[in-house]
This record gives C-alpha cells, sequence and structure tokens, in this order.
C-alpha cells in the first residue's frame, strides 16, 4: 500500500541504480548496484532497465515498445560502460541498440548484454483494445506470500527481494515447501519495495524479477537468461502491476517462460518471452 514517504518515479532506488553518466555521445557510464543481484550475479531485468535508460537519452522517442537482448556472459556489481548506436529514426517509431561491457582481470573489455530495441511515445497510442487476454487469477496480497515469510528460495546472494514487493499466489508456491507441483508457473503481486509506481523501464524489470518456473519443476539453481523479448504496450496505472510467468516445454536444459504484466486497470501492460538455461540433475 502507498504510503506517505512512496518514492516517487525519478527520485527512487530504482531510479538511481539505473542511472548513467553521459561520456560523450553514445557512452555512458555506471556502477552496477550490488543491490540488484541473485545469486551473486546481476539480475537481467535490471541490466534491461539500465540499457533501457542509455536508449532513451540516445533516440528521439521516449519509450520502449520492443527491447530484445541476449545475454552474453553473467555481469558483476561494479562499473560498467555501455554504448548505443542509432540504427534508424522515424516519425512514430526510432530503432537502436546498444551494449554493456565490463572489464576482465587483464583490464580488456568483456561485452555483457547486448540489446536492440525500438522506441516510441505510448502517450499517442489509440485506446482501441480488441484482445481475448484476461488478467491472471491472483488471490488479495494479503492472501499472498513474499520473501519475508519463509527462507531465502536460493543459495547465495537474494539482494534484489529487498527491494522489490513481491506476494506470489500460494498455488505457484509448492517448491518453497518442497512439494513442487510440476506446472511451470509463477504468479505474482510486483512493486519496488520503496513504493515507487511502476512505467515502462521498470516493466522491463518486473517481467524477469519473479522465481523462476523451473523452481515449480523442482529444479532448483540459477536458471540464466539466454535471450529475452518484451513489448511494452501502454503506460501502467499507479499501483502495483500483476505478473504472470508460464514454462510450457523444457527440452535440452532449455525452456521458455511466457509472461504477462498487468496493471490495477485491468490493462495488459507488458509481455515477454525469454529462453533460459536450466542445469538439470
Amino acid at each position: 500500500m502507498a504510503q506517505a514517504s512512496q518514492a516517487l518515479i525519478g527520485d527512487s532506488e530504482f531510479d538511481r541504480d539505473t542511472a548513467l553518466t553521459r561520456r560523450s555521445e553514445g557512452v555512458y557510464d555506471i556502477d552496477l548496484s550490488a543491490g540488484w543481484t541473485i545469486i551473486n550475479a546481476v539480475n537481467g531485468g535490471y541490466l534491461l532497465a539500465v540499457l533501457g535508460r542509455a536508449l532513451a537519452d540516445a533516440l528521439p522517442h521516449p519509450d520502449p515498445f520492443t527491447v530484445s537482448a541476449h545475454y552474453l556472459t553473467a555481469s558483476q556489481p561494479g562499473p560498467a560502460v555501455v554504448r548505443t548506436e542509432v540504427v534508424r529514426t522515424g516519425r512514430t517509431l526510432s530503432t537502436g541498440q546498444a551494449s554493456l561491457y565490463q572489464y576482465d582481470e587483464q583490464g580488456a573489455e568483456v561485452e555483457r548484454i547486448r540489446v536492440l530495441a525500438s522506441y516510441g511515445d505510448l502517450g499517442t497510442l489509440p485506446d482501441d483494445v480488441r484482445t481475448t487476454a484476461r488478467p491472471p487469477a491472483i488471490p488479495p496480497m494479503s492472501q499472498c506470500f513474499g520473501p519475508e515469510d519463509g527462507p531465502a528460495p536460493v543459495d547465495g546472494s537474494s539482494a534484489i527481494t529487498e527491494r522489490l514487493m513481491l506476494k506470489l499466489d500460494p498455488s505457484t508456491l509448492g517448491w518453497a515447501l518442497g512439494q513442487p507441483s510440476g506446472n511451470g508457473e509463477m504468479r505474482s503481486w510486483f512493486g519496488l519495495a520503496d513504493g515507487r509506481d511502476m512505467d515502462p523501464l521498470s516493466l522491463l524489470l518486473a517481467v524477469d524479477a519473479l522465481p523462476p518456473t523451473a523452481f515449480e519443476l523442482g529444479i532448483k539453481g540459477w536458471v540464466p537468461t539466454v535471450e529475452l523479448t518484451v513489448h511494452i504496450r501502454c503506460r501502467p496505472a499507479p499501483g502495483p502491476v500483476r505478473v504472470s510467468i508460464t514454462t510450457r516445454n523444457l527440452a535440452g536444459g532449455f525452456l521458455e517462460e511466457d509472461a504477462e504484466v498487468w496493471d490495477t486497470q485491468d490493462r495488459l501492460v507488458a509481455q515477454s518471452r525469454q529462453l533460459a538455461r536450466v542445469r538439470l540433475p
């Protein structure tokens, strides 16, 4: 619930930790925060928001419409460089690419993630909606559970959970009790812990911030993202969003996760699909 001390968009921990310093045209510096790590690696949704903010500065349009990212190597907290390139600009859409680099022990640059994205202005889109999609059936927040209600779900750092408001649907929490359902599903209420409302950039975080669906398939441990594509459909209304993620197929050590994000006005505000790798027993 929003409090008197609720952080505002542009003045929150998320905004500070995704802020970049422009070194020159198309080149940005950032210190990746350890506050967004899970199992000691920087969360992929946080990284996507960092690159999304860089592209919002580099392109003439303000909002991400579609963002496709390939995760090449695991990012670590600490200094990083983002390089952007404008691919094309048009009246309604502009397209750019961005890469995030860090340095190895010899001081050589290592590319961590590469993104291709198209940006526009969500405020100019028509209101017409024709859909068969329906919001996920998640119990009220008072009947859901967060990380504070049980033991840490994974070994190692889970600092990111301290910065999120997560209230997970009990029907997708069998893994936490040692009884995974076998259904590749995860559903949760989602927000930022300081009460900051959601916006297009924080939606890039939301699609990749829940526990992996692999947990409900009986698989433990890190599930690193290989590729993630996000579609932002409209600006979310104030308040927490509902995130629903499903996996239908795990084969050859890889699975897909399809996510939907719904706002308080029952609007589908974001969708994503990612390919992730699992370490089978």
